[in-house]
């Protein structure tokens, strides 16, 4: 049979809400399904709301349960979901010749499947590589790099990284933006976003990934402290904060930081949580400026999505920002460095920087499409099945 025909493609996401991978997932998916090939998305989805967007391809919510105990019975936990979700039944009715996890949880699972002989094999993509200090999460993240038939990396950083550090050469696929959906042209919503969430400042500066340990807000808060020095009616917004893992200790200390520091939440500091799909566009637009000096990234959607949308961007000096951004197009600084950061923002809300730099980083744009990203996903998927006996 050729291999030149549309393939089936079932792909695979540890959440409904919108994280990095997440979008990635969405994204890509469309993009396959525009381009004529079968695709069923499939997605872990606790609280029984699912996606909130329409998708075009076939998809799949698996309902996540409530669990007991530690993270390491929530991974357990969560992989078995996969599995039980896809039973006999199911996969002969919706035969797909690649099963591609995006994360390491959906991956186990399907390696489960393969070694039981019920799918034929594994795709995975390596998004980044976490530090866990549980042995069951190592051994579960080691899994599911070590086993797939086929290894993805979306930056050259962590295709690198995988390979020093497992001996495996992943292949290079890419991220994407919608440029149209992020256009700062349009100006829908834009101001009901700004009266719902309160956004009165200037300038505003916005952060999306909520708070947490690898996207710095401690950081990033006592930065944002030294900028409400020289600009007393700016805001810090930051969006987001759907994941896996609750961070309660960092959060914890995060706003015990937010009161010694006197930073008055819902005035300078604006917490919206997990914005709407259909809201963010609306959110870019409302802000001056993006700040995302993340300490670990597989790339960094959001500043791809901050560029889109006409804003002058700030983030850390480090791969796999720099991959993508020279200092012409984004204010580069050391993300452990609190005065560099501040100092950056400030420059940021100055007009002639804010121009200079957006006018620099629209060119990148053109380069990293979904499109082009799918292109580069099918040819990968052919390599394997041709490879396969």
């Amino acid at each position: 049979m050729s291999l030149d025909r549309p393939l089936r493609i079932a792909l695979f996401t540890y959440s409904t809400k919108p994280r990095g991978s997440v979008i990635h997932t969405l994204e890509l998916a469309e993009a396959l399904h525009q381009q004529g090939h079968f695709v069923c998305v499939y997605a872990l989805d606790k609280d029984d709301q699912g996606f909130d967007r329409d998708l075009s391809c076939l998809h799949y919510r698996i309902p996540s349960l409530p669990v007991q105990g530690d993270v390491d019975n929530l991974i357990r936990q969560r992989i078995q979901e996969v599995v039980n979700f896809l039973n006999d039944e199911h996969l002969q009715d919706h035969h797909c010749e690649i099963y591609h996890a995006q994360d390491c949880m959906t991956a186990n699972a399907l390696i489960l499947l393969r070694d039981q002989g019920k799918i034929s094999s594994v795709v995975r993509t390596i998004h980044h590589v976490e530090a866990y200090n549980s042995l069951y999460l190592r051994e579960c993240q080691d899994r599911s790099i070590y086993q797939p038939d086929l290894c993805l990396c979306v930056s050259q950083y962590w295709q690198n990284e995988v390979r020093q550090q497992y001996q495996i050469i992943p292949d290079r696929v890419m991220n994407g933006v919608k440029g149209d959906r992020f256009s700062p042209i349009s100006t829908v919503r834009k101001t009901e976003i700004k009266q719902t969430f309160g956004l009165h400042g200037s300038p505003i500066y916005l952060t999306v990934g909520g708070i947490e340990p690898r996207k710095n807000s401690i950081t990033l808060l006592h930065a944002f402290a030294q900028v409400l020095s020289d600009q007393p009616q700016a805001q810090l917004v930051i969006a987001g904060g759907a994941t896996l893992f609750d961070y309660q200790s960092y959060r914890d200390e995060f706003f015990a930081r937010v009161q010694a520091l006197e930073i008055e939440i819902g005035r300078s500091l604006v917490l919206p949580g997990v914005v709407s799909d259909a809201d963010l566009p609306a959110l870019y637009r409302s802000a001056d400026a993006f700040v995302f000096p993340s300490t670990k990234e597989g790339w960094g959607l959001v500043v791809l999505e901050a560029i889109a949308a006409g804003l002058p961007v700030l983030t850390a000096n480090r791969p796999p920002f720099t991959e993508f951004l020279t200092a012409e197009q984004a204010l580069l600084v050391d993300p452990e460095d609190a005065g560099a950061i501040a100092q950056g923002m400030l420059e940021l809300s100055q007009p002639a920087v804010a121009q200079r730099l957006v006018r620099a980083s629209q060119p990148i744009l053109q380069h990293y499409t979904w499109e082009r990203s799918a292109h580069l996903h099918v040819a990968a998927y052919r390599k394997l099945l041709r490879a396969k006996p």
